[in-house]
């Protein structure tokens, strides 16, 4: 096993098309010990060699889903896109055989809607989410943007030149804003965590938290 720890988090990806593949490689990367499964033996043999252990089976079928002891895992992602059945039968299977955390990953919000209903913990949207992360990159008021919960999102942004010289607790950006700033950089690389004392300066890299409307308002000032 490569490098792994006996106590590493184990982890199985069910569905190895290029959401799957990613997610089974940076799990791999991280530490996790990773099972990919795939019904695609073509799939499976190109990922093999960079997982735990990769095997090729058909996960709609509850037997199979035991016979690979899905349910002694920590956690199971469905990664399945494009067969929105099988997506859906799979992770009801894993719910009825135990498994104790069980993500799945939607294509629509119908789809979403469903999951949620057979009792998915963790209900994923990688197209929608990539979709605004990338739609506030564009828009050039964040250099990065995560939604870590409906309507409160981490942002990366740079320090207005009305900042310049002042320390946060001058500034009161948290009472004038509603926003917190988390952390700071002069460079955009070795960020440092922000206290009441920290000065901004013109062009600072800046990692600020807050409601979305809030950060987006902050992130426009001048």
């Amino acid at each position: 096993m490569k490098g792994a720890s006996h106590q590493a988090t184990t982890i199985a990806v069910i569905g190895l098309g290029r959401f799957g593949c990613a997610l089974a490689r940076e799990l791999i990367v991280t530490g996790r010990e990773v099972l990919g499964i795939d019904n695609d033996a073509r799939l499976v043999q190109d990922l093999a060699i960079d997982l735990t252990r990769a095997v090729t089976a058909d996960c709609t079928n509850i037997d199979v889903l035991r016979e690979l002891g899905l349910d002694t895992f920590d956690r199971v992602v469905v990664a399945i896109g494009s067969d929105i059945e099988a997506s859906i039968l799979t992770a009801s299977l894993l719910i009825e055989i135990g498994v104790k955390e069980v993500w799945a990953k939607a294509t629509s919000v119908a789809h979403g809607r469903i999951l949620r209903q057979i009792g998915v913990h963790h209900v994923v949207f990688p197209e929608t989410d990539m979709g605004k992360r990338v739609a506030h990159q564009v828009g050039g008021d964040q250099l990065d943007y995560v939604e870590i919960d409906e309507g409160f999102v981490m942002a990366k942004t740079q320090s207005a030149p009305s900042f310049n010289g002042k320390s946060l607790t001058e500034l009161a950006i948290r009472r004038v804003y509603g926003v917190i700033v988390v952390a700071t950089s002069k460079g955009d690389a070795d960020y440092s965590p922000a206290t009441p004392d920290t000065v901004l300066h013109d062009g600072d890299y800046l990692i600020v938290a807050g409601p979305k409307t809030a950060l987006e308002a902050f992130s426009r000032a001048k």
